[in-house]
C-alpha cells in the first residue's frame, strides 16, 4: 500500500508541476512577447503547455542530466594518470587536436 501511495503521490506532484510550469511559461510568454515583438499575440494553456512540451524535444530539459550529466567523464579523466590521459587523447577524438606544444 505505501508503495502504490509513493508513485501515485510522485505522479501528482509531477502534474502540478508541469501545470505550474505551463502557467508561468503562459504568464512570462504574455508578459514580455507581445511587447518585444509587434505581431506576437498572447498564448493560452495549451500553447504555453505545447511550448514546454516542444522545449523538452529540443534542449532536453526537465531532467536530473541536463547540462551536468558528463560530470563522470571528467571525474573518469581526472582519476587517469599522465599515461593514460596520453594513451586516450591518441586513441580518441582528441587525437585530430594538436596540443599547446605542438602548436609551436
Amino acid at each position: 500500500m505505501r508503495y502504490r501511495a509513493r508513485y501515485l503521490g510522485k505522479a501528482l506532484l509531477i502534474l502540478v508541476g508541469v501545470a505550474v510550469l505551463g502557467l508561468l511559461v503562459m504568464a512570462l510568454w504574455n508578459s514580455v512577447m507581445p511587447g518585444l515583438f509587434v505581431g506576437s499575440r498572447s498564448i493560452d494553456y495549451p500553447h504555453a503547455l505545447g511550448l514546454l512540451v516542444l522545449s523538452r524535444i529540443l534542449f532536453g530539459g526537465f531532467r536530473g542530466r541536463g547540462g551536468w550529466h558528463r560530470r563522470g567523464h571528467w571525474r573518469r579523466w581526472e582519476a587517469m594518470t599522465p599515461e593514460e590521459r596520453e594513451q586516450l587523447k591518441r586513441t580518441t577524438v582528441f587525437s585530430g587536436c594538436k596540443t599547446r606544444e605542438e602548436r609551436i
